[in-house]
């Protein structure tokens, strides 16, 4: 059986908590930024943006001024969620659900200002609104969570066809929502929401790079299956494992060879420095990957 002791638990749980941090901020800069502007995000709460605009204002629900955008936004995330389940994998997935869990209550609970923050400047309330959602994003996806949307969906369609990535599914998703916004409401709208689109996807790039491939080599003196069925598990990755000989003392060591994405990182450093703190490690970003590679986000 598994143990996971009390220093796992308790950094596992700091992750968690920052992830929920970004969760606040990007649902801050929705609220106080976006909403008030009268602008539409990108992805799945663009969505719920206008499918929200839609019952109010043309089936006139009696909302009495409550936002019910992020209850839709959770709504549509719940049966994407369940159908990534399996690919994203269990400690991905419960940080998914308590993040898409704490957008939806902080949606619901901040205020929306009834006039822009700045009323006479909506490209500042654009690119503001922009900066904080996008950094809001990167947050949760760099301490292993997700705010859920297009990111997920973008994996699913990785899994069936490889020659894509969650990048063009974001810009295919957003160009089919602004033309529907096109067609709803004034081109500035469009206009602005697009600048906000583009804005945020370069924050979140800025925070956290997840289409960065590493090559990671371990070279330890331990053969420990242990920390190899470790990495199996934690993170879902194959290891080619190699005899190594030190040139200087002549002694016998093992070689690991990963290929990991950025953000998995530091979680691979903890388990191998967890079994050998002696262990030398050497990594190369950005490198070109050919062939069966399991892209994450």
């Amino acid at each position: 059986m598994r143990t996971i002791s009390r220093k796992q638990l308790t950094g596992e749980g700091k992750r968690l908590g920052v992830a929920l941090g970004g969760a606040l901020v990007y649902s801050a800069g929705v609220n106080l930024f976006i909403v008030p502007a009268g602008l539409y995000s990108g992805g799945m709460m663009g969505a719920a943006q206008v499918i929200r605009t839609l019952l109010v204002n043309y089936l006139h629900l009696p909302l009495h001024n409550f936002d019910i955008a992020g209850l839709i936004y959770y709504a549509v995330n719940i049966p994407v969620m369940l159908l990534a389940m399996k690919d994203i994998g269990k400690q991905f997935f419960a940080k998914t659900v308590i993040c898409v869990t704490a957008t939806t209550v902080f949606l619901s609970v901040i205020p929306v200002p009834s006039a822009p923050l700045l009323p006479d400047d909506i490209l500042a309330n654009s690119v503001i609104g922009a900066i904080a959602c996008g950094f809001g994003m990167g947050v949760a996806l760099r301490n292993g969570g997700s705010l859920g949307g297009m990111d997920i969906v973008g994996m699913l369609l990785i899994k069936w066809k490889q020659n894509i990535s969650v990048g063009r599914v974001n810009l295919i998703a957003n160009a089919v929502l602004y033309g529907i916004c096109l067609f709803l409401f004034d081109v500035s709208t469009v206009i602005y929401s697009l600048i906000y689109a583009a804005v945020s996807s370069a924050s979140v790039d800025r925070v956290h790079s997840q289409n960065i491939n590493v090559q990671v080599q371990i070279i330890t003196k331990k053969d420990d299956r242990e920390l190899e069925g470790e990495i199996f598990r934690e993170l879902n990755r194959g290891i080619t494992r190699l005899d190594s000989t030190g040139a200087y003392t002549n002694e016998k060591s093992n070689m690991l060879f990963i290929l990991i994405s950025k953000y998995e990182v530091a979680r691979l450093k903890q388990i191998v420095l967890k079994y050998d703190p002696q262990a030398f490690i050497v990594m190369n970003e950005g490198v070109t990957v050919v062939g069966h590679y399991l892209k994450k986000l």
